[in-house]
């Protein structure tokens, strides 16, 4: 499909053109800007957009009229809320093939922003969650709001924290990113600035003024430093993190290899946030849960190349299983909130069931484009 792509002026793009109503791009200075433009659908991210992204950054990157790249969500309520999987679920008896495609081309474009040559600033202004973390956290700068809500949910639908959550959540400090993981709890804007996956917060009443600023940018200026200097300008601090207030009970009980270990551990505590925390894992897939951890503890010790290829080998092992689609399901297109795991308990998911997501793909694994 070919459609118009808005930059100024309406451009056709092949394969990469999208909807003017899917995603904007434009240039203010020496600022590409791209604008996610769904927000009815809270800027979920279609197969289009990405492409449609993956395509620009590729040209603004070769540009030397090009030295930063900003990135917003259309609407008052997110900033991006995932990929569409409403729509990728109902499509996928016509075209197979459209999920893995999807988080192939998906992953790409998160490999290109964690290495992108030049300053790339998203504004996680609102929801932000899922794929929506992938086009912003891998970027150099981070800008929460008071109204960003910040999570990784994915074991709530049978799934891992993917986009390149086996490689940003590890590096969290203490055992912070092994909770998120599991729990897929959410964070307002002090903890992001915390954990570190925000580097900057921004009240929202002020960030048309940041835009506007970082819009006035020159070619001939240090990029890097004027915009640590507008950001840092606009700062505000965010107040004190709630996130540190569960920081020992969360290294305490998150300490382990093995989800078992790790309730247990939350059962022995006697503060009652552990019991809270123990009741929200309980209703998570076992089988998500068992491979989030040890893509976690694997993470750990790969570069990001590596964790991109492992977690698409995850995908597509948990798209060939029944947990990710019944969670669609349940969680997202019936909405009735009664997921049927199978297995349905923790014990029953087996060490060779885990082995199994981790296996390699043969000639259909994911193979990223050089860096340049």
């Amino acid at each position: 499909m070919t459609a118009a792509m808005r930059t100024g002026e309406s451009v056709q793009m092949n394969d990469a053109a999208v909807a003017a109503d899917e995603i904007r791009f434009d240039v203010h200075g020496a600022v590409g800007m791209i604008r996610l433009d769904r927000p009815k659908a809270l800027n979920a991210l279609t197969l289009n957009m990405i492409r449609a992204m993956a395509a620009r950054l590729t040209e603004w990157a070769a540009d030397p009229a090009i030295s930063a790249v900003l990135v917003t969500g259309a609407g008052d309520r997110a900033f991006c809320a995932g990929g569409d999987l409403r729509s990728l679920f109902a499509a996928r008896a016509a075209d197979p093939g459209l999920f893995p495609r999807f988080f192939r081309e998906e992953y790409t474009l998160n490999a290109q922003i964690q290495a992108f040559p030049k300053p790339y600033v998203a504004l996680i202004d609102g929801i932000t969650m899922g794929g929506g973390v992938g086009i912003s956290v891998h970027g150099s700068h981070r800008v929460a709001t008071d109204r960003t809500l910040f999570a990784m949910p994915e074991t709530g639908i049978g799934m891992f924290p993917d986009v390149g959550g086996g490689y940003v959540l590890p590096r969290l400090p203490g055992q912070i990113g092994m909770y998120l993981a599991l729990t897929g709890a959410r964070l307002k804007a002090a903890d992001c600035v915390y954990t570190g996956l925000a580097t900057h917060h921004v009240p929202h009443d002020r960030t048309a003024a940041l835009v506007a600023e970082l819009s006035t940018l020159d070619p001939a200026e240090d990029a890097v430093a004027a915009i640590n200097h507008i950001l840092g300008a606009h700062h505000v601090d965010p107040g004190s993190a709630p996130l540190s207030s569960r920081r020992a009970l969360i290294d305490r009980c998150f300490a382990f290899d093995t989800v078992e270990a790790i309730m247990a551990a939350l059962a022995r505590e006697r503060d009652p946030r552990a019991a809270e925390i123990l009741a929200e894992l309980a209703r998570k897939s076992p089988t998500a849960l068992a491979v989030t951890v040890r893509q976690i503890r694997l993470g750990a010790h790969l570069v990001f190349r590596e964790v991109m290829a492992m977690e698409y080998r995850m995908a597509r092992r948990m798209m060939a299983g029944h947990d990710f689609f019944e969670g669609v399901r349940a969680l997202l297109v019936d909405k009735d909130q009664r997921p049927v795991w199978r297995p349905a308990r923790l014990e029953e998911v087996s060490i060779a069931d885990v082995d199994a997501v981790f296996a390699p793909l043969g000639d259909d694994e994911l193979v990223l484009p050089p860096r340049r």
